[in-house]
């Protein structure tokens, strides 16, 4: 078969890896993918939201399953694209991504039917949400309505900290016009807890967990990030709460979309916290999560094509889905001043000292100039150690990104500690 895929990052290299394992697999083509891609797949120059030229594109190379990977097309429609052109794609049309597309309409859904969520409010004018603002008990979370590159929540401990925020979000519009719109929602203190879930109507089946490591700095300090790695599986997780968390979270979310004629097809990502009365939804994502793929996918031990397949022909309950019992942790590597400016085109050197069987390296903000391998974007690279347990796994994933050099790189040195306390 030939194959499609969209973007760029991380999780494309790592969805690539992936389906490159499968021996029905032809030729894959990736746009406009890195300088990762370029090693497993054929790099084609057309970006993301060029859809037009995209399907063109699919119809021209006889492409038999375009896969897309970012939450930024999905929510503008690119699936409905594809599907007016009979060309098979894997992912949810716009009215389903809308549940990551707009906070507020998953809130509101979450709030419908009756699923475990944060307290919360939502508001378009700035004065309104100030106003609920100041009666509000801290710590509390603003988060703007629409899709901001996963940098678009700000946990608040002081006063100051949540007028600033809200400031920032509606007036300053650090996330442009995804910050018209607000929710402001309690605090949930617990662990974090992260499972995606290969969905079809209200067929679920979930994958393994993970857990991602947001704020940039050690000891989960400084601001959000789109992840700075995560692992799985989850050993100091009780089974019973993540049964919990799928019985009652996303199986309840599969079956509400179908009810409100929004039945989602593609990967479901829910973002839990894991509170004292239970898990309890903080967001999700209407896609493959980045860095969790990175980590979930070389677990798998079923044909992901297989999957793709049976999902798009409304037969994913009769697929057989089996994981390794295998431990994965990547360390994401970023560049100096990430998540704010960054500077790119920094050679990168090292790769060509790691081996797969010490580490598995996804290319995320990478690109070719002049034959060098330099940076080209926040985070840069995925670096992923497997191993019999957490403990192999993590000493693999440090040991291979210890030998990868570029000036200004910086990484977290605590991913996966909480799996072993």
């Amino acid at each position: 078969m030939n194959i499609l895929v969209i973007g760029r990052g991380g999780r494309e290299h790592a969805i690539i890896w992936s389906l490159k394992r499968s021996d029905k697999v032809k030729q894959i083509y990736c746009a406009p993918g890195n300088a990762g891609t370029a090693q497993l797949a054929d790099n084609v120059d057309i970006g993301e939201f060029e859809f037009a030229k995209l399907v063109q594109f699919a119809q021209d190379n006889v492409i038999d399953l375009v896969v897309v990977g970012p939450d930024d097309p999905l929510a503008a429609g690119i699936v409905d694209e594809f599907e007016a052109a009979r060309i098979p794609v894997y992912g949810p049309r716009k009215n389903a991504a809308e549940i990551e597309g707009s906070k507020i309409f998953m809130k509101n859904l979450l709030r419908k039917y009756n699923i475990p969520t944060a307290k919360y409010e939502t508001f378009t004018d700035y004065a309104s949400a100030r106003d609920y603002l100041q009666q509000q008990a801290l710590p509390i979370v603003i988060k703007a309505d629409g899709l901001a590159a996963g940098k678009g929540v700000t946990v608040c401990f002081t006063r100051e900290e949540a007028e600033q925020a809200l400031q920032q979000t509606m007036v300053d519009k650090s996330f442009g016009a995804a910050g018209d719109k607000v929710v402001i929602e309690e605090f949930l203190e617990g662990q974090e807890m992260s499972i995606l879930a290969f969905v079809d109507g209200e067929t679920v089946r979930p994958m393994s967990p993970a857990q991602d490591h947001k704020p940039v700095f050690d000891g989960d300090k400084g601001p959000n990030t789109g992840g700075m790695g995560t692992y799985s599986p989850l050993p100091h997780i009780a089974q019973s709460i993540i049964d919990d968390a799928i019985e009652n979270i996303i199986i309840p979310t599969a079956k509400a979309m179908v009810s409100e004629g929004r039945p989602f097809r593609g990967v479901l990502f829910a973002g839990l916290m894991i509170t004292k009365d239970g898990p309890k939804t903080i967001e999700f994502n209407a896609r493959f999560g980045d860095p969790e793929t990175q980590v979930v996918l070389p677990r798998l031990e079923t044909d992901l094509l297989d999957i793709f397949l049976a999902s798009i022909n409304g037969r994913l309950n009769e697929i057989e889905i089996t994981w390794s019992d295998e431990a994965a942790v990547c360390v994401v590597l970023a560049s100096e001043g990430y998540p704010g400016s960054y500077p790119k085109g920094r050679p990168i050197t090292g790769l060509d000292q790691v081996s797969e069987q010490e580490a598995l390296i996804f290319h995320a903000g990478t690109a070719s100039q002049d034959g060098q391998l330099v940076t080209n974007g926040g985070r840069v690279l995925g670096v992923v150690g497997r191993g019999h347990g957490i403990v192999e796994a993590r000493a693999k994933a440090y040991a291979a990104a210890d030998k990868i050099v570029y000036e200004g790189k910086q990484n977290r040195t605590d991913i996966a500690l909480k799996a072993l306390v």
